[in-house]
């Protein structure tokens, strides 16, 4: 019969490249040691550039490359640039602008009262007199001299109300507030929030008042000198706020979000040293036996220090390569530690598994052949995973993923050099009998004339003489004889088989529950002035939404009755939209046509509508930033619309589809634009990212399966795996409070990773194992993956579980769903996959089970068989020398 090759073909060669790799290692391990230590020390170097390559823009890192709004502000800015300096209009600002902005929240019902208009007077004179001393000129600058005016080259008022009582204050309560126009001229909607009004729209009494402080911006040096005054602004008023009786007083500046931001990776930096004292002793506890030769305390806190080594290069190569780096990578040292420390163990465990009494560098080889080539497969899924995630649409995703793919593979490569040199140093005093912590020889065999004290910490070197190896360990044992039969029970199988199902549909209900886009208070720390100042703002001001830009695009013939029906129309199928005010938008032209009308005006050619222009900017004068003219023609204009009820992240989401999409079913060619809309783009990509980052991810571990694994049923159930963790990560985002945004994206590719470590290496092991009962197969392959899987579980969730404790919805959000990926996968490698093995895994034919029945038979009488080491920490799986999986014509 002609012989198939099936995919394990690869893995023969690179078993025996990296045996030769570990012979060379135990031959001179301190070449192998040293080496890593100088290169660390060279390229760690490249942290002196840290903060040049700080790159923690907001709107840089979290909002998509490339994104529409982007392009559409680019339009905006070219034809209609801001003059902060008298005409100063806050609803034609291209960017948020340079403010400062506070709420005061009625301690009763109603901000319009004399007593609350007296200390709202007392807050908006502060702010007025604030000075600051220029640090470049030392000359001293108040807000009035750096205020952004309106005509007459008066500040803009703060809010309309103030300017009503002309420092009066008992006049509030004699004038008629309309609401939300008022004078009806006014909008009234961001200024004044909690209202209730009566059948003729007069306020009867408010929740909350805003009060908004502009600055100069259109010019760099007013720039730079309002700037300077905000950040004088925040530290004064943090130090100095008003005692006030009939207010609670939130602020928020244009800097505030950027300078919270800034500050949430300071709150991690404890962290750092918590989870790596935690991970070493989880390490030294895991690796620790009651043999005073056979211990494993140096190696193991050895490895959690090659891990850390592994983040200092990789790093300090990607600063000098002048790779940004974003707040989100500080969240990959936690990860890495993780990680690290997994592959720690699996090296530990294949040494154990070899022969004692042979030479170290033949130990070493054995142990290189067996454990390199598990480790290799783990990295290759997970580098690949964060490589993948560089195709995202979001800079801070991309720097994560360059970051920590990049130290995951230095990870590797200090654990097959610089941790294999250790371990081969720790062989060396093994084989020479030497107790771990004195370093001199002891005796093997007990001296039982001396005190049980005496054997336990002064004689050691034991060993299985059966099997020639370390005596294994009990944990094992546990897995064999109870866990694995009372899994593969027939009522335990139901169970599970229920179990999944509850969690299949709870998993993919909550998917469907799951909110996108990120929540930008969520950039700062919980205890921020900030959360403050979003939660009333929304708790009040939400009812009004972003007032938003209608821009005409193209050169079109105003004066033109055609033309004219079309603008209206568009405008009209705005407003008929649910999301946009029947009757708070604003259309210049209509204005013009009006004001035409009543002074018999004729626009009706090119030459009279663009000379009367002068007519319609005379009378309102901010409708001059809303037309463009260049050379005397209308190269672009724009109107507006206001939006409502804009809530909540799905809202903004809607809004801005149902928005866009209307200015493309408009007749002329037209496009819509607001500042937030930079924001909100995040939207129309982040589903669309993550199901191609998780798609190519995916078929990615796939490939790589079928080129490591020898079964390509192995492959089918480590995609299976890898889909139901995603759906279930996904689906329990939802019911822990975690959004769909370019943080949580981070971690659904970390997802697929760990979801291959988890379920590739229990599936090669049952498709690998030759006994006929598929439960006895199962029993098997858990027997030798139990343990190590919880083990290196464990380890990775130690290595995050500090971040539960941050103050930063970042670093948290990461912990949970690190936890979440682990949770499930352990939950998958250890009950769901194994019991579908045992219902729908067994692939071989019937005469192939009599063969392989036969060749085990014979396996048992020649007692010839080897152990492979192909899985999580410390898999072992054992199988024959030849089976009906090999081809004799694979290398």
């Amino acid at each position: 019969m002609m012989a198939r090759c099936h995919t394990d073909c690869i893995q023969k060669p690179l078993s025996r490249a990296f045996s030769w790799l570990g012979k060379l290692v135990g031959r001179y391990p301190w070449w192998f040691l040293l080496i890593p230590f100088a290169l660390s020390a060279g390229l760690g170097a490249g942290f002196y550039f840290l903060p040049q390559r700080q790159a923690n823009d907001i709107e840089e890192q979290f909002t998509p490359i490339g994104g529409p709004a982007k392009s559409e502000r680019q339009f905006v800015r070219t034809h209609f640039p801001t003059n902060d300096s008298g005409e100063f209009s806050p609803q034609r600002l291209y960017t948020e602008g340079l403010f400062v902005s506070l709420i005061a929240v009625s301690t009763s019902d109603n901000v319009i009262n004399v007593k609350t208009f007296e200390e709202l007077m007392k807050l908006d004179e502060m702010v007025q007199n604030f000075a600051m001393t220029h640090f470049n000129t030392n000359e001293t600058l108040t807000f009035q001299q750096l205020c952004a005016e309106i005509r007459g080259k008066a500040c803009m008022t703060a809010n309309p109300l103030l300017s009503q009582v002309q420092g009066n204050v008992s006049l509030i309560e004699t004038i008629n507030i309309t609401y939300p126009m008022f004078q009806d001229q006014i909008f009234l909607g961001t200024y004044l929030g909690g209202v209730t009004v009566n059948s003729d729209n007069v306020v009867q009494n408010a929740k909350a008042i805003k009060l908004t402080y502009y600055l100069r911006e259109d010019i760099e040096s007013d720039k730079e000198k309002s700037l300077q005054w905000i950040n004088q602004f925040i530290k004064f008023y943090t130090k100095n706020s008003l005692q006030l009786a009939e207010i609670k007083v939130s602020y928020f500046t244009a800097i505030s979000r950027q300078q919270e931001f800034d500050g949430t990776t300071k709150t991690v930096i404890p962290l750092f040293s918590i989870t790596y004292f935690v991970t070493i002793f989880f390490a030294i506890v895991s690796c620790i036996r009651f043999d005073c030769v056979r211990n494993k305390f140096w190696v193991a806190g050895f490895g959690v220090i090659s891990s850390g080594l592994a983040v200092l290069t990789s790093f300090g190569l990607l600063l000098l390569c002048g790779v940004p780096f974003v707040v989100t990578v500080a969240n990959a040292p936690f990860l890495i530690l993780g990680v690290g420390v997994d592959d720690m163990f699996i090296m530990i465990s294949s040494w154990q598994q070899t022969k004692v009494n042979n030479k170290v560098e033949e130990r070493m080889a054995e142990t290189y052949a067996e454990a390199a080539v598990s480790i290799t497969i783990t990295t290759l899924t997970d580098v690949l995973a964060f490589y993948i995630g560089i195709l995202t649409s979001f800079q801070s995703v991309q720097s994560f993923c360059i970051y920590t793919g990049t130290a995951i593979l230095f990870c590797f490569l200090y654990n097959v050099t610089c941790f294999g040199a250790f371990l081969a140093l720790n062989g060396r005093r093994e084989e020479s009998n030497r107790h771990w912590f004195i370093c001199k020889k002891v005796a093997k065999e007990k001296d039982h004339s001396r005190s049980s004290a005496y054997n336990m910490c002064c004689v050691g070197g034991g060993y299985s003489h059966t099997s020639g190896k370390e005596t294994e360990h009990p944990m094992t044992n546990f897995f064999r004889k109870h866990y694995g039969p009372f899994l593969t029970n027939i009522w335990t199988k139901v169970l599970v088989l229920l179990l999944y199902g509850g969690y299949l549909a709870s998993s993919i209900y909550g998917c469907f529950q799951v909110q996108e886009g990120i929540d930008l208070r969520n950039l700062a720390t919980d205890g921020s002035y900030v959360r403050s100042f979003y939660d009333d703002d929304d708790l009040y001001f939400s009812q009004y939404g972003p007032r938003v830009m209608v821009v005409v695009t193209e050169e079109v013939s105003y004066w033109n009755s055609d033309v004219q029906s079309k603008i209206d129309r568009c405008l009209e199928s705005f407003i008929s939209n649910s999301y946009v005010s029947e009757s708070l938008s604003e259309s210049w032209i209509s204005v013009y046509i009006d004001i035409a009308k009543r002074m018999n005006l004729n626009i009706s050619d090119k030459n009279n509508f663009t000379s009367h222009l002068s007519t319609l900017f005379n009378v309102v004068p901010d409708f001059k930033q809303d037309v463009a003219i260049q050379s005397g023609a209308i190269t672009a204009s724009r109107f507006f619309i206001q939006t409502v009820n804009v809530t909540s992240a799905v809202d903004e989401r809607d809004m801005l589809n149902q928005v866009r999409d209307t200015a493309k079913s408009c007749e002329i060619l037209v496009l819509v634009y607001h500042p937030a809309f930079i924001y909100f783009d995040q939207y129309a990509v982040i589903i669309e990212n993550t199901i191609q980052n998780v798609a190519v991810a995916a078929a990615a571990m796939f490939v790589i399966s079928l080129l490591l694994i020898p079964n390509p049923l192995c492959s089918l159930w480590v995609t299976f795996t890898i889909a139901s963790i995603i759906v279930g990560v996904t689906g329990f985002m939802a019911y822990w409070d975690v959004n769909l945004d370019s943080i949580s994206m981070i971690n659904l590719v970390i997802c697929i990773g760990f979801s291959v470590d988890f379920s590739a290496h229990i599936t090669y092991a049952y498709v690998s194992n030759h006994k006929v009962n598929v439960n006895d197969k199962v029993i098997d392959a858990l027997h030798s993956l139990g343990y190590p899987i919880v083990q290196g579980a464990m380890s990775t969730i130690l290595g995050v579980v500090a971040l539960s404790a941050a103050q930063s919805y970042i670093f948290r959000t990461f912990f949970k769903i690190i936890f979440l990926v682990i949770a499930f996968g352990l939950i998958h490698g250890l009950v769901f996959l194994p019991v579908f093995l045992t219902l729908f895994g067994n692939c071989m034919r019937s005469d192939d089970a009599t063969k392989v029945k036969a060749q085990t038979d014979k396996q048992i009488l020649d007692n010839s068989q080897i152990e492979t080491k192909f899985g999580y920490d410390n898999i072992v799986t054992t199988f024959p020398k030849k089976s009906s999986y090999d081809d004799p014509d694979c290398p």
